[in-house]
């Protein structure tokens, strides 16, 4: 895809290699690769050659603000490029976002759109995804996005690193996608309504509560 995904706050679109410099800015902090798999780059050099290798790849996009500054990065990994399935409709949702830009929830705002994109327009049946041990940050953002926990596997050759690490497997069916949304589509419209004053702050609670406690009853966070 070409053109541009957009969210409330966010741009996704392809890698440029003029977006190098900046790339590297955040992409070098220690804090960002190695719990993804991946060393920090050493140069804007070597940030130029990573976009024309690996972040050219199909359906990977730059995560930008409005003002088309990349701060991170996110991408779908079809077959042939992922090892956590062989199928044609499925594939492996992976990102990451630089350091100054954590605790906002840019990354499960774009990861939604993502997962959208994946399952409306790629006509996935199926999203994996994936965290290392210790990397809390990338297994809340699952958490969040609804991902169901699958396997774990010891002793994963982290070949970048040099590591061996433990991974955790997560997935997203359609179905369970389209639940989700459903569910999300809900809770706006109650926010909408307690903002217009269409209800009181008690029966917005009320009935954030029922829909909180169908989301459960159907596996939904």
């Amino acid at each position: 895809m070409d053109t541009a995904l957009k969210t409330k706050r966010l741009i996704l679109r392809r890698w440029q290699e003029s977006d190098a410099e900046i790339l590297y800015g955040y992409a070098s902090d220690p804090a960002v690769g190695p719990p993804a798999g991946w060393p920090p780059h050493t140069s804007v050099e070597n940030s130029r050659e990573i976009i024309k290798s690996v972040l050219s790849r199909p359906e990977t996009y730059a995560v930008c603000l409005p003002s088309g500054e990349p701060i991170g990065s996110i991408g779908l990994h079809l077959k042939g490029s992922t090892d956590m399935t062989d199928r044609e409709d499925e594939c492996e949702l992976g990102y990451w976002i630089a350091k100054p830009f954590w605790g906002q929830g840019l990354i499960p705002e774009a990861a939604c759109e993502m997962l959208r994109y994946a399952f409306e327009k790629l006509g996935m049946r199926a999203v994996w995804c994936g965290y290392y041990d210790g990397n809390e940050k990338s297994k809340r953002v699952q958490e969040k996005l609804g991902f169901q926990y699958r396997y774990t596997t010891h002793g994963l050759n982290v070949s970048l690193l040099n590591e061996i690490r433990t991974g955790h497997t997560n997935l997203m069916t359609k179905e369970r996608w389209q639940k989700a949304e459903l569910f999300r589509e809900q809770k706006k419209t109650l926010d909408t309504f307690l903002g217009t004053k269409a209800i009181s702050q008690a029966q917005y609670n009320k009935s954030l509560g029922d829909l909180r406690e169908l989301m459960q009853m159907h596996g939904v966070e």
